[in-house]
């Protein structure tokens, strides 16, 4: 059954809490589903795809693998018993699983996400009760479009983890976007973003490509098989203006998933991406010439 919003209180909360059903949104629709192996669990599926994993009971449980790879790497740099105060941007909302864990690793973090689907932010924001602004604010708007209005030097780390389907929209792959995110990152700031690709790899080693001529230090973190081009998957690589660590816990964590992992440093990013286009956004079109007048 299709549940009209009409049928939820204001900003999506119900007054039964989550209600697994499938929901209008702005771009589609969305389909909330209980997690039958987890009491507390949710699945949010938006527009027939999957996108993400709440467990209500604890914000620390990260169901996807790609995501605990992000939040091992974030917390590689920024320890988490040193209670650093983070300044987060998040382009891509879903369920906000990413944004709940740095809350509850960082308490006293301020995070944004910038989600295009504003409905889809009001149902979510209700269903999973969310911390509440200044500590996380959920922005409704294009990624790339609210990327440029940011003022420069503002945000420790900015994730990207924007599909439309299996594929993340071009304008947030270009070498012109990767220098916007550059402008808004701190000084050591770091940005990670989700690449999804198949076993040609075509568009991650564009990706790192890309991300390696914007950024001084780079690092790629996936599976075995998906490095070796065997299968459909994602990987999180990273740019930095500051070296990522040869960090031996890291790496132990990454291995100790219930999908191992590997890091690569810089040298094995710019090797795996070695002639690969770096992606730039299309070329304006050329102004017309100016046609001679004639006399009569």
């Amino acid at each position: 059954m299709l549940e009209d919003a009409s049928q939820a209180r204001p900003g999506g909360v119900r007054a039964d809490g989550p209600v697994e059903g499938i929901y209008y949104i702005d771009t589609g629709d969305c389909e909330l589903i209980a997690d039958q192996d987890n009491s507390t669990g949710w699945l949010l599926r938006i527009n027939g795809v999957m996108s993400s994993h709440i467990d209500l009971a604890d914000p620390l449980f990260l169901d996807f693998e790609y995501m605990r790879w992000m939040s091992a790497l974030i917390e590689s740099r920024w320890p988490t018993e040193s209670k650093p105060r983070l300044r987060g941007l998040h382009l891509g909302g879903g369920a906000c699983s990413l944004a709940r864990y740095f809350h509850a690793a960082y308490p006293d973090a301020r995070q944004v996400v910038v989600e295009l689907d504003g409905k889809l932010a009001e149902y979510v924001r209700g269903w999973f009760d969310l911390p509440k602004a200044p500590l996380l604010r959920l922005r409704v708007g294009e990624a790339r479009a609210v990327t440029e209005t940011l003022t420069p030097d503002t945000r420790d780390f900015i994730i990207r983890d924007v599909f439309a389907g299996a594929v993340t929209p071009f304008p947030l792959t270009t070498a012109e976007f990767n220098a916007h995110v550059r402008r808004v990152l701190a000084p050591g700031g770091v940005y990670v973003v989700n690449s999804g690709d198949g076993p040609d790899l075509k568009n991650t080693r564009e990706e790192a490509a890309t991300l390696a001529a914007t950024f001084g230090h780079t690092t790629i973190i996936a599976d075995p098989a998906m490095l070796k081009g065997r299968r459909y998957g994602n990987m999180v690589m990273a740019g930095s203006d500051q070296p990522f660590e040869d960090d031996p816990q890291l790496a132990r964590r990454l291995l100790g998933g219930a999908v191992p992992a590997h890091i690569w440093d810089d040298a094995k990013v710019r090797a795996f991406a070695a002639g690969a286009q770096v992606r730039h956004d299309p070329a304006p079109p050329a102004e017309p010439a100016p046609q001679p007048s004639v006399s009569g």
